[in-house]
């Protein structure tokens, strides 16, 4: 097979590729939102809580941690799906990386302006809703932003669960056609090409949603 071939063959996972990166980087964000909410909002032993959830989400490999949901959980009763899997784990980890983020974004919240609002009559939930999210938001744009392009960077890892990305497409390929050099390089040029166009979509909302006068995080 010829070089562009080869890339029209390994096309076929791009699909699956981003549909990986989408699922895990919308499992990241919902879970970091909830585990900033919870830290912001509960007490100090809900606090304890996330804070050791978080720590131990982001000391385990993402593969071992894919194993044991995809391999481990049918042992007791659980089948989890691929993408289901991927999202337990790669999307679980990234989302304790992201819920670090959150927490830098909401220190650089003005705390008189938070003063401000409970004094005017706000519930704590209320000035979280409505001062704190919003401006936490656009402070870690960067930061996320930049974890959902490594997310893209583990989503090979789906192979090793069967869904046909990208790598999975070039181990079937290289080992039916023992082209192996031609057919890895040509899978490390569509993952560049979808992370330089993930790199310039990043920028773009990093610009619409920046604050004025504000170095974000």
């Amino acid at each position: 097979m010829n070089f562009f071939e080869i890339l029209r063959v390994l096309a076929n996972g791009i699909g699956y590729t981003l549909l990986v990166t989408l699922v895990c980087s919308v499992t990241a964000l919902g879970f970091g939102l909830l585990m900033i909410t919870i830290r912001t909002l509960g007490g100090r032993g809900a606090k304890w809580a996330v804070d050791a959830a978080v720590y131990s989400l982001r000391g385990v490999p993402v593969l071992v941690l894919l194993f044991l949901v995809y391999f481990g959980l049918p042992l007791v009763g659980f089948k989890v799906p691929p993408l289901a899997a991927m999202a337990l784990s790669l999307g679980l980890i990234a989302g304790a990386y992201v819920t670090e983020v959150f927490r830098g974004a909401l220190d650089s919240v003005d705390p008189q302006e938070v003063q401000a609002a409970l004094a005017l009559g706000l519930k704590r939930p209320q000035v979280f809703r409505c001062v704190q999210v919003p401006q936490m938001l656009r402070f870690c744009a960067p930061g996320v932003l930049n974890e959902f392009t490594s997310i893209l960077k583990y989503s090979p890892f789906a192979y090793t669960v069967g869904i046909p990305e990208i790598t999975k497409q070039a181990t079937v390929l290289a080992g039916e056609t023992l082209q192996g050099v031609d057919i890895y390089l040509a899978a490390g040029i569509l993952y560049f090409l979808i992370y330089r166009f993930l790199l310039v979509f990043a920028r773009v909302v990093e610009r619409r949603f920046r604050i004025p006068g504000v170095t974000a995080l």
